[in-house]
Parts: structure tokens; C-alpha cells; sequence
């Protein structure tokens, strides 16, 4: 065990990456449990039975392994560079504020428009990680947005059931977070 964590540096301890780490075991969690995405994503019984922790807990919840890793990556990329530039304090306050925003408009959504719904994924959160870099990197701009469209749009049209209004709030949230921020 030593020899483990001497592979380790506190240049690993990232706030970044602390967060992946929780999200994964969120998700080992989750997947141990009966029912458990429906107890941690974002649904009905938010309201119906009082569920007051999913529009946090669905940030750490996920559909599948390829679904975290997907997130996690993305996350690490763009959580890291955040941190690197505003700290680690930005970084954590970022995510959990954009991502608990974006999860209450992302319920709005659910609530109004299909209400069949059961929200889980990082993807809200880590698309206000990309509107807040989009806000302060006006070359990456046009990129950041075009990958948010492809993101929403191409899994549905294959079928897949994606929260493509989550990316789209998410990456909006970002945007007025970096610019309230400023």
C-alpha cells in the first residue's frame, strides 16, 4: 500500500481530481444499489417524494461505465486547466454552483416537457466548465460551442437518449457564471 501512494504527488491531489474520484465512487455506489439511478438521477421524486439531494446527486450519478469515463475525461481536461488558471476553490465552487444551477433548470425541463425523464451524468456541470472557458477564451469560443451542438445532437440522432438540454443550459450557466465571476 505505501508503495501505491508513493506513486502519488501531491500535484495528483488536484480539486479536479478529487472530484472524479468522488464521482466514481458515486457511481460504484450507485450501481450497488437496487434502483440506485433512479435514487441519485434527477426525476419526479424530486418533488413527489421529497428526493431534496438529486439535483446534486445526479452530477455524480451516470448512465454506464462508457458514460463516466466519457465525462471524467472531459472533466480532467477542462477541471484541470480551470484549476491551473483561478484555483482550486474556483474550480469547486464552478462545478457545484453551475452544476447545481443547471440541474434545477435542467428539472424545469423534466417537469414541463417530459416528465418521464431520470437525469444522470456530469455532462450539465462540465458544459458550464466549457461556457466558462468560452466566456474568457474567445478563440476557443466557436469550437467550445460546436462541440457542445455535436455533443447534443449527434447521439440523438443515432438514438441515443442524451440530456441535450443539459449540455445547452450548462454551457449557458457557464457563460453568465464566468461573466458574473469576472
Amino acid at each position: 500500500m505505501k508503495t501505491v501512494l508513493k506513486r502519488f504527488s501531491k500535484q495528483d491531489f488536484t480539486a479536479t481530481n478529487i472530484l472524479i474520484f468522488i464521482t466514481v465512487v458515486m457511481y460504484i455506489i450507485q450501481i450497488n444499489i437496487p434502483q440506485g439511478g433512479l435514487l441519485f438521477g434527477l426525476n419526479l421524486y424530486f418533488m413527489v417524494y421529497d428526493f431534496w439531494w438529486q439535483p446534486l446527486s445526479t452530477m455524480f450519478a451516470h448512465g454506464g461505465i462508457g458514460h463516466l469515463g466519457m465525462n471524467m475525461f472531459v472533466l480532467w481536461q477542462f477541471g484541470n486547466l480551470i484549476e491551473r488558471a483561478r484555483g482550486a476553490k474556483e474550480i469547486i465552487a464552478l462545478y457545484l454552483i453551475s452544476g447545481l444551477i443547471t440541474s434545477i433548470l435542467s428539472f424545469g425541463y423534466i417537469f414541463y416537457l417530459d416528465n418521464s425523464v431520470n437525469l444522470v451524468g456530469a455532462s450539465g456541470a462540465i458544459c458550464a466548465l466549457l461556457g466558462f472557458v468560452a466566456y474568457y477564451d474567445k478563440a476557443q469560443r466557436s469550437g467550445i460551442i460546436t462541440w457542445v451542438l455535436l455533443i447534443s445532437v449527434a447521439p440523438l440522432i443515432i438514438g441515443l437518449p442524451i440530456a441535450w438540454y443539459a449540455h445547452f443550459i450548462g454551457l449557458a450557466v457557464g457563460f453568465i457564471y464566468a461573466f458574473i465571476r469576472r
